[in-house]
């Protein structure tokens, strides 16, 4: 438990030797977020009262107990936040009540409660976690062998805050399938069997009225888009149930090597369809619908979405893998919903006015097909930034954008177009820039970011803290308290800890840094025992180890502020 000394009524805080006064004043995590509980019978109420100035991570709140009916609590929506190393998450202010319904529940049973948040000024607080005690509602009730809420949320690998229950938001909006689906629309593969649809649709009936034409094509897209909406939503539901072990290096990096197959295909190394036999029973169902009739044409919709040609194969798959790394399942519905509707939009405009709107078939069709396959690799990049940080993550898009745009430029050489000129000084222009990342990488240089890395001892103990004091050979230790769920962490490190002034200010110093991230008995105990409100906290300690007063650094500080603030050092 987290119920932590108030940092700032030590005397070493009151009494400042450095006379900074433009320092945020944080208050203790319970101030901060105020919980409070109320049961009535079967009901149960959870509420926080949120501090002005902070907030609560929604996906960071987890209820967990066997006794919870239905086995899962509906979070309501939060308010959108965005955090520069973290992106978009949702977040509640001022206040958050929920409400819980239970089931019978014997004597001594009990609620965990488990949620995180952070200050404005730049202070994160730890994962937080109280158990709830819950009133009796039945006698003699034997607890359930097995709990129906989710299993317990650990913060041991926790790189942000994304739980492990609640969907993530997808990090492209889902109105590029509508995109994606039209472009499907005009490969090689789907574009000249639109007349056939057509005529499937229509029937061998007279010739029908404008608005019949419409409503059967429209039902056709529908039957369609509903096959690929269950798709959407069956894959999200696993991909929810699921989310933690998708969010494992191991997975991520598994399903980037996915979306790299599936993008191979879209350039034609090798042909990715269904069997031919399951295919040919599918396209025998859906002829066997009488053409020209509602429920018919709607049928035939249906059954058409499970009918995967090779072009189609490879962007339904990535989408599909998409939507269950994110597990999030009105995205998943709507994503694949838009994705049916882009590839229907052309067949609707081939039924109503005929064949003369389709344009010419030619190589451009299969230059569509291939430009699907970079969208496609665009997914393995944003995984992989994940697990190989920032720095990797940009010299992945560049590397895909050098190839975009070679690819893009050498397509430019073959047209005869006039003004091709311009277009292929922009195409150039535009892998220049995108191999901006890739120089420093290419010609043995370091990105500025990495040459100003700060270099700590790393201490995982009090002990080993102790220990690491002890040895200081009289200098003074600076110790920093760092947490990969802290973006006012990250922000210190980018923004502070690379700044030349404060590093130069640093070299005399021995330099410690306790990684408590995983939020164990060992990392507790040592947060504990020094007092500390939240992260980051950066403390500094004498030649005999013991701490400086007033020189306890809380929350965000820019680098001239720092930097002076460790020249006021007693040396």
């Amino acid at each position: 438990m987290f119920c932590l000394g108030v940092l700032l009524s030590t005397p070493g805080v009151a009494q400042n030797p450095f006379g900074r006064t433009s320092q945020p004043q944080f208050v203790p995590v319970d101030q901060a977020f105020a919980l409070d509980f109320q049961q009535r019978d079967h009901h149960l109420t959870v509420s926080w009262q949120i501090r002005p100035g902070y907030y609560l991570y929604r996906q960071q709140i987890v209820l967990e107990s066997p006794f919870i009916e239905g086995g899962a609590v509906s979070l309501p929506p939060g308010e959108p936040h965005e955090d520069e190393f973290f992106g978009k998450v949702d977040v509640y202010r001022q206040s958050l009540t929920l409400s819980v319904p239970l089931r019978d529940i014997p004597a001594d049973a009990t609620l965990r409660v488990s949620y995180q948040g952070c200050a404005e000024m730049g202070l994160c607080y730890p994962p937080e976690t109280r158990e709830l005690p819950l009133s009796a509602t039945t006698t003699n009730v034997p607890p359930p062998t097995q709990a129906t809420a989710r299993p317990p949320h650990s913060s041991a690998t926790a790189v942000q805050p994304v739980p492990s229950v609640e969907p993530a938001t997808l990090p492209f909006s889902p109105l590029w399938a509508l995109l994606i689906g039209i472009g499907v629309a005009f490969t090689p593969c789907v574009l000249p069997m639109y007349p056939l649809i057509s005529g499937l649709i229509l029937g061998q009936r007279q010739r029908l009225s404008a608005a019949r034409t419409l409503l059967l094509t429209l039902l056709y897209v529908q039957g369609m888009a509903l096959t690929y909406t269950l798709l959407g939503l069956i894959v999200a539901a696993a991909g929810l149930r699921f989310q933690a072990a998708l969010q494992h290096p191991y997975v991520l990096i598994g399903l980037s090597v996915m979306f790299a197959a599936l993008a191979l295909s879209m350039f034609g190394v090798y042909t990715l369809q269904l069997p031919s036999a399951l295919q040919t029973r599918l396209t025998l169902w859906s002829n066997r619908q009488q053409g020209g009739s509602a429920v018919g044409v709607f049928a035939m919709g249906a059954l058409a979405g499970l009918i995967c040609s090779p072009c189609t194969t490879a962007p339904l798959s990535a989408l599909l893998l998409y939507i269950a790394q994110s597990g999030n399942l009105l995205a998943g519905g709507g994503t694949l919903y838009l994705y049916a509707l882009g590839m229907g939009l052309p067949l609707v405009g081939v039924t109503l006015f005929g064949n003369r709107l389709l344009p010419k078939r030619g190589p451009w069709m299969g230059h569509i097909k291939e430009g699907f396959g970079f969208v496609i690799l665009a997914l393995p990049v944003f995984l992989l930034g994940r697990v190989l940080g920032e720095h990797w993550e940009w010299r992945l898009w560049g590397l895909l954008g050098v190839a975009f745009f070679g690819w893009a430029f050498s397509l430019s050489l073959r047209s005869q177009t006039g003004g091709m000129r311009i277009v292929q000084v922009l195409l150039l222009l535009g892998a220049l820039l995108a191999a901006r990342p890739l120089q420093d990488w290419v010609f043995g240089a370091t990105m500025p970011e990495t040459s100003a890395r700060l270099s700590f001892t790393p201490v995982g103990s009090l002990s080993e803290l102790t220990h690491a004091l002890e040895r200081s050979d009289g200098r003074i230790t600076m110790l920093d308290l760092y947490a990969d769920w802290c973006v006012a962490c990250k922000e210190f490190e980018k923004y502070t800890f690379s700044d030349a002034t404060v590093q130069v200010s640093l070299s005399t110093l021995q330099r410690l840094q306790a990684d408590v991230t995983r939020n164990n008995d060992t990392q507790r105990v040592l947060l504990q025992h020094l007092q500390v409100l939240g992260l980051p906290s950066i403390l500094f300690f004498d030649a005999d180890g013991r701490e400086i007063p007033g020189s306890r650094v809380t929350g965000l500080m820019d680098a001239q502020t720092f930097a002076a603030h460790i020249r006021q050092l007693p040396h």
